[in-house]
């Protein structure tokens, strides 16, 4: 029981990824330099590198240019619009962090340390997986472009120069795409891992929770202690709803766009590996884009659904305590507790879809259902 336990150390490199895409004004002192760095990497990434791309939609001179176009523009589109989104409710990051401060101030015991010792293995995991993920395609990507038989940009994008009969302005190209594309995936790592980050965190409080509220008068402790912890659990339940529904609020709309985002470029992308594209490296970049869109937004369905599954157990846990011989004034503020936590608690994304794995499922669907399209359009 040595661990120290706090939990907003998990989401320290996504206040540095934040930090490095221009999003937090409010996090610095030296707000003119950084107010003007963040000006000049906004023009230049957020918005003038899908801006650079989106120029080029359906002007291409291949369909493979074309889809590969389509597909960039439409991951670095949404990504920018996320970081936008996000970067007006960062001061909800800190709400959260004060939540979780409270929360990791009840944790005790060896059971409680055990659940905590086992959520940071699997945010590690689940942070590595993102930052794997992430190469994976950048590597593709730069392989296809290094082997590729002719000057051409590494994504297919509208520059106001020529760059086809330049060296010089052609390298001027390839950094800018070649640094924009790495901006792109900053934003795309704190975009799509904080979701899922915070919600694992919020998962394993809540089994923290049912721990303590489980062990109520299991000590041979005194009514009136029984009675302290019962109402200092209720708190706890409190803050652990506080914090679920400013997480809910703070990615609501930015999981309604990676949702629609991902739909459309899972199709796109198997379209152009079975139908347009014909080059080896440009297959496999198209096929592992593919695969990775699937496991940006799974993590977060996954913790979603684990959390109001846990919500809904809390009452099992209430009714495992040793309720029995306590007084009147227990079991009253027992049975409140009871009620409220058979309340379902679900996250929304946009105030439409739910934040679960039925909605993970329906994307895939949906992106079939779009696939089949294609194919009788192809027919």
């Amino acid at each position: 029981m040595s661990t120290v336990i706090n939990s907003a150390n998990f989401i320290s490199s996504h206040w540095l990824a934040w930090k490095a895409v221009g999003a937090t004004f409010t996090e610095v002192n030296w707000l003119g330099l950084y107010g003007l760095y963040a000006c000049i990497h906004h023009l230049a990434v957020t918005v003038g590198f899908p801006l650079h791309l989106g120029v080029k939609l359906f002007r291409n001179d291949t369909v493979t240019d074309d889809i590969m176009n389509l597909t960039i523009f439409l991951e670095t589109f949404s990504s920018s619009l996320k970081i936008i989104i996000f970067a007006f409710k960062l001061r909800k990051v800190r709400h959260m962090e004060k939540l979780l401060k409270l929360l990791d101030a009840r944790v005790q015991g060896w059971a409680q340390h055990n659940i905590y010792d086992e959520l940071r293995k699997r945010l590690k995991k689940l942070i590595y997986a993102y930052i794997g993920v992430c190469a994976v395609v950048i590597m593709f990507s730069e392989i296809s472009f290094l082997f590729q038989s002719e000057r051409k940009l590494q994504h297919p994008a509208w520059f106001p120069f020529d760059y086809t009969n330049s060296t010089y302005k052609y390298y001027i190209a390839h950094v800018y795409q070649t640094y924009g594309g790495a901006m792109q995936l900053v934003q795309n790592y704190a975009n799509a891992c904080f979701p899922a980050v915070m919600l694992c965190i919020i998962s394993a409080h809540i089994q923290m929770l049912y721990k303590r509220i489980e062990d109520i008068g299991m000590a041979n402790e005194s009514a009136q202690d029984s009675e302290a912890d019962l109402e200092a659990c209720i708190t706890d339940h409190k803050h652990l709803l506080e914090l679920f529904n400013t997480i809910e609020s703070f990615i609501s709309w930015p999981m309604l766009i990676q949702f629609v985002a991902s739909a459309l470029n899972i199709c796109i992308s198997i379209a152009s590996v079975v139908f347009y594209v014909t080059e080896p490296l440009q297959r496999l970049f198209f096929l592992a884009y593919a695969l990775a869109l699937p496991l940006e937004i799974f993590p977060t369905c996954y913790y979603s659904t684990d959390i109001e599954f846990w919500f809904g157990q809390l009452h099992s846990a209430a009714f495992s305590c040793n309720w029995l011989c306590q007084p009147r004034s227990f079991k009253r503020k027992l049975m409140l507790f009871v009620e409220r936590s058979l309340k379902q608690t679900s996250a929304k994304a946009g105030g439409m879809l739910l934040i679960h794995l039925n909605t993970f499922m329906g994307t895939l669907k949906f992106a079939y259902s779009f696939f089949n399209i294609i194919l009788q359009l192809h027919k």
